[in-house]
């Protein structure tokens, strides 16, 4: 497992940065990024299961609302993944990878707000995400600063 570093300035206020990576039309408009059609279903407290679907809504991944504070702070805690609609938080390929974090954490700098986002990466799935992640911050950092 290798932990990934990316970050973006936004030129738009913590809250509309907040509200835009998780509002839905939003947050699957940026995260097209990762696979068009792709969404979450949660509510963001925390505590609460998260599941980040593709666009048929039977594949995806199963997690963990680890942490949210508004406007500064969200922990992910990756848990399975969702193959045919059943969920797998159990088998020897899972457990490779289960408890895999994805945090968010957005700061002002100089009146801009810095979004950067702190993932446990699968070591197969590194190179990819290191491409993909600019492209989603990029993304995020378009839709907020509409």
């Amino acid at each position: 497992m290798e932990k990934l570093h990316f970050k973006i300035l936004i030129n738009a206020p913590r809250e509309k940065v907040w509200k835009t990576t998780l509002d839905d039309a939003t947050y699957r408009e940026w995260t097209s990024a990762f696979m068009e059609g792709s969404y979450a279903v949660t509510d963001w407290q925390k505590g609460s299961k998260a599941l980040f679907l593709g666009p048929g809504g039977t594949d995806g991944m199963v997690s963990r609302i680890e942490e949210n504070i508004p406007n500064e702070f969200l922990s992910i805690e990756h848990l399975g993944e969702i193959k045919d609609g059943v969920e797998d938080t159990t088998s020897d390929k899972v457990k490779q990878w289960a408890g895999a974090h994805e945090n968010y954490t957005l700061k002002t700098v100089n009146g801009q707000t810095e979004f950067s986002v702190d993932c446990d990466m699968a070591d197969d799935y590194v190179d990819m995400f290191k491409e993909i992640w600019p492209k989603a911050l990029n993304k995020l950092k378009e839709i907020a600063e509409r």
